[in-house]
C-alpha cells in the first residue's frame, strides 16, 4: 500500500546481474538513444530559450549538422557559442559562432598558437585533400561538409563528413567507403611526397576497427560466411577490461586476419585509384587549403 516505484539509470545495462531484470524488480527498460533530428531541434529550442539569437538562425540547419548529438552535447554548444559571440562583441548570437561552436564540442578549440612548418601544413592540407577528394569520388560514402587544416585538439587538421539524413543501419558500400576515405589521408601523403608519415594513425586505426566489423561481427565476408566470431566479456567490476571469448580455431583466426587485410587492400587501392586519377584536384584543393585554411563542402564542388 506504499505505492514506491523505484526508477534507475545506468550507460551500462549489458553489465547487469540477470537478477536485477527479472519481473517484480527492473522490469520496464526504456532506451533513451542520442536523438534524431526531430528531437535535436527540440533540444535547440529549449537551450537556446532566453539567449539572443539572430532572426537569421534556423535550429533546423544546425540540427541537420550534429548528427549523434547528445542532449548535453547541444547544451554545451549552445553555450560555447554564446561566449563566442560575447568575445566577439556581439549583441546576437549568429550562425557562425554556432557552426564554430560545433566544431569546437566535435574537436576542440582551434589551437591558432600551435606553430607548425610549412612541411606540415602541406602534408596536412594533402592528406585532408586526399580524404575529401575519396569521399567525394565514393558514391557511397557520406558527402563532405568541412575541411579544415587548422589544428584543433590532438588533431592537425579534420575533415567532416555530413550524412544526408539520420542512419540507423549501414550497407557493405558503406563500410567499404568509409575504409577508403579512411585511407584517402595516408594515400594522398604518398603521391605527393614519395613518403608515409605518423598522421595517419588514428585512420589506419579506424578502417582496421571497420574491416574486423563487417569480418567478425555483420557477416560480410563472403570466405567465413554468415556468423560472428568472438564472445565479448563485459567486465562486471571495476577495474577489470572488457575481454573476448574465442569461438573458434586458430586456423579460423588465419582467415579472419586474411579478410581483413583483404578488405583494407582493397579501401587502399580504390583511393589510389580515385587519386591517381583526379591528382590535379588533389593539387588544386590542397593548394587551396594552404591559402584559406578551410572550406566547406559546396565550395569544394564548386574549386
Amino acid at each position: 500500500s506504499t505505492n514506491i516505484i523505484l526508477i534507475a539509470a545506468t550507460n551500462r545495462p549489458d553489465i547487469l546481474d540477470p537478477a536485477l531484470l527479472r519481473p517484480g524488480r527492473f522490469d520496464r527498460r526504456v532506451i533513451l538513444d542520442n536523438p534524431d533530428i526531430r528531437g535535436r531541434a527540440a533540444i535547440l529550442e529549449v537551450h537556446s530559450e532566453g539567449k539572443p539569437l539572430e532572426k537569421s538562425v534556423k535550429l533546423q540547419t544546425i540540427a541537420k549538422q550534429t548528427p549523434g548529438f547528445s542532449g548535453a552535447d547541444l547544451a554545451n554548444l549552445v553555450n560555447e557559442a554564446a561566449i563566442l559571440s560575447a568575445r566577439r562583441k556581439l549583441k546576437k548570437i549568429n550562425l557562425s559562432s554556432l557552426l564554430e561552436s560545433i566544431d569546437r564540442v566535435i574537436a576542440g578549440p582551434a589551437r591558432n598558437s600551435r606553430i607548425i612548418t610549412e612541411k606540415e601544413r602541406s602534408l596536412t592540407a594533402f592528406h585532408e585533400a586526399g580524404h575529401a577528394l575519396v569521399a567525394n569520388h565514393m558514391p557511397s560514402a557520406d558527402p563532405v561538409h568541412k575541411i579544415s587544416i587548422i589544428a584543433r585538439g590532438q588533431m592537425g587538421g579534420y575533415t567532416r563528413y555530413l550524412p544526408d539524413e539520420d542512419r540507423y543501419i549501414q550497407t557493405v558500400g558503406q563500410f567499404e567507403a568509409m575504409i577508403a576515405t579512411a585511407m584517402g589521408g595516408r594515400v594522398a601523403e604518398k603521391l605527393q611526397f614519395g613518403e608515409i608519415t605518423t598522421g595517419a594513425s588514428n585512420d589506419i586505426e579506424t578502417a582496421t576497427k571497420v574491416a574486423n566489423q563487417m569480418v567478425t561481427k555483420y557477416g560480410m565476408s563472403e570466405k567465413l560466411g554468415l556468423r560472428t566470431f568472438g564472445k565479448k566479456q563485459d567486465a562486471i567490476f571495476l577495474g577489470k577490461e572488457i575481454s573476448e571469448q574465442r569461438d573458434y580455431s586458430s586456423k579460423t583466426q588465419e582467415l579472419i586476419d586474411k579478410e581483413i587485410d583483404k578488405l583494407l587492400e582493397k579501401g587502399k587501392q580504390n583511393a589510389e585509384a580515385i587519386l591517381l586519377k583526379y591528382k590535379a584536384e588533389l593539387i588544386l584543393l590542397a593548394d587551396y587549403l594552404l591559402e584559406h585554411e578551410t572550406i566547406d563542402g559546396e565550395e569544394m564542388i564548386t574549386l
